[in-house]
C-alpha cells in the first residue's frame, strides 16, 4: 500500500515524512488478511498432503525424467492421459536386488507446449529408466537426441536433505532471533522476529496454494530462497530500526509515532532501490533461467516484495504501539 507524504507532516528539520503511523491500521489489515490466507493455504496443504509444503524429489526420493520431444516446427498433440495410460502398459526389466517399481503413481507434466516431457516417477534402475525413455517412444517420440535428463536420488538421501534443510532453517532463525536480541532491545528483537515470521510465512502460503493448485513441488532450492528471504528481511528491517533509533536520540522530545514517520521517509528511498535492483537480476532468472531456477527466483522475488513491506511499513508502524514510552 503506497503511502504518500503529506505537506503537514514535518520533522524537526523542516523535512517532510510519510504519516505512517496515521495509516498504520490499513497497513496491519493488509498484512493480517495475506497471512491469514497464507496459513489456510498451509493448513489445507497439510490436510490434503500431510504436509504443509508438496515435497519435491529432492525431499522423498524418486527417478525424474525429462525428454526433449523433436517436433520439427510444430509438436503433434500429446495429452498426459495417453503417457500415463502407456506407462502403466510397460515391461520394464525386474529382478531381486531391482524390483518392479509401481507406476500408477508417477507424475507427468507437459513443458513449453508439449515440446518437453517431464516425469516424476518411483526410483528407477538405470536399465528400468531406459526401458521408460524407449516405451514412450511410440506415444511422445521422436526425442531429441542427447536432450534426456534423468536424475535419481534414493528415499535415504530424500530423507536426509529434507532433515539437513529443516536444520539449516532452524539455526538460522535462531542465529538471528539471537543476534537482534543481542543488539537491541526487547522491542525492537521481538518486531524484527515478527517481520521475519510474516515473511516466511507468507511465501512458504503461496508455494502450499501453488502446491495445491498446479501440484507445484518444493525442492532443497526453495530451502535455500527462505534462508536468503530471512537475511534480506532481516537486514532491512534493522536499516529502519537503526534510524529510528538515530532520530529518538537526536529528536527526544517528539513522540514515538513520529521519530518512526521521520525515520521511515529517511529510509524509503533507500530501500525502494535496494529492492529494485535486487528484483532486476530475479526477474532476469524467472524470463531467461530456464525451469531449473524459475520457481528459485520466484520464491526469491516474492521474498524481496514482502520484506521490503514488512521492513518499511509493518514493523515501524507496529513500534508506535509503544507511543507513550521512549523509542
Amino acid at each position: 500500500m503506497a503511502v504518500s507524504p503529506s505537506p503537514s507532516a514535518t520533522g524537526a528539520n523542516g523535512g517532510r515524512s510519510i504519516p505512517l503511523s496515521r495509516s498504520r491500521n490499513r497497513v496491519w489489515l493488509v498484512s493480517a488478511v495475506v497471512v491469514l490466507i497464507s496459513i489456510l493455504g498451509l493448513v489445507f496443504s497439510t490436510v490434503q498432503l500431510g504436509t504443509p509444503l508438496r515435497p519435491g524429489l529432492d525431499f522423498t526420493g524418486g527417478t525424474q525424467i525429462q525428454l526433449e520431444r523433436d517436433c520439427g516446427e510444430t509438436c503433434l498433440d500429446l495429452q498426459v492421459s495417453s503417457v500415463s495410460e502407456a506407462l502403466l502398459g510397460l515391461d520394464l526389466p525386474s529382478s531381486a536386488e531391482e524390483p518392479l517399481p509401481k507406476l500408477s503413481a508417477t507424475r507427468v507434466q507437459l513443458l513449453d507446449g508439449g515440446e518437453s516431457l517431464l516425469l516424476r516417477l518411483p526410483t528407477l534402475s538405470a536399465a528400468q529408466g531406459q526401458g521408460v525413455i524407449t516405451g514412450l517412444a511410440d506415444v511422445a517420440g521422436p526425442f531429441v537426441e542427447g536432450g534426456q535428463s534423468v536424475d535419481t536420488i534414493g528415499p535415504s538421501l530424500g530423507s536426509q536433505l529434507l532433515r539437513s534443510s529443516l536444520v539449516s532453517l532452524l539455526v538460522a532463525f535462531a542465529g538471528i532471533a539471537a543476534y537482534i536480541t543481542i543488539r537491541y532491545d526487547g522491542r525492537f528483537a521481538f518486531l524484527a522476529l515478527v517481520a521475519l515470521a510474516h515473511d516466511v510465512v507468507i511465501v512458504c502460503g503461496i508455494f502450499a496454494w501453488l502446491g495445491l493448485g498446479i501440484q507445484l513441488e518444493v525442492d532443497s532450492l526453495f530451502a535455500v530462497a527462505l534462508l536468503t528471504i530471512a537475511g534480506y528481511s532481516v537486514n532491512d528491517t534493522v536499516v529502519v530500526f537503526d534510524r529510528i533509533r538515530e532520530r529518538s536520540r537526536a529528536n527526544a522530545q517528539l513522540p514515538v509515532s513520529q521519530q518512526v514517520d521521520l525515520a521511515v521517509s529517511a529510509t524509503l528511498t533507500r530501500t525502494l532501490y535496494t529492492s529494485g535492483t535486487t528484483l532486476l537480476p530475479l526477474l532476469a532468472l524467472i524470463f531467461f533461467g530456464g525451469l531449473t531456477l524459475y520457481w528459485f527466483a520466484i520464491a526469491l522475488a516474492l521474498g524481496v516484495v514482502v520484506g521490503s513491506w514488512s521492513s518499511i511499513a509493518l514493523a515501524p508502524s507496529l513500534l508506535t504501539l509503544w507511543d507513550r514510552g521512549s523509542a
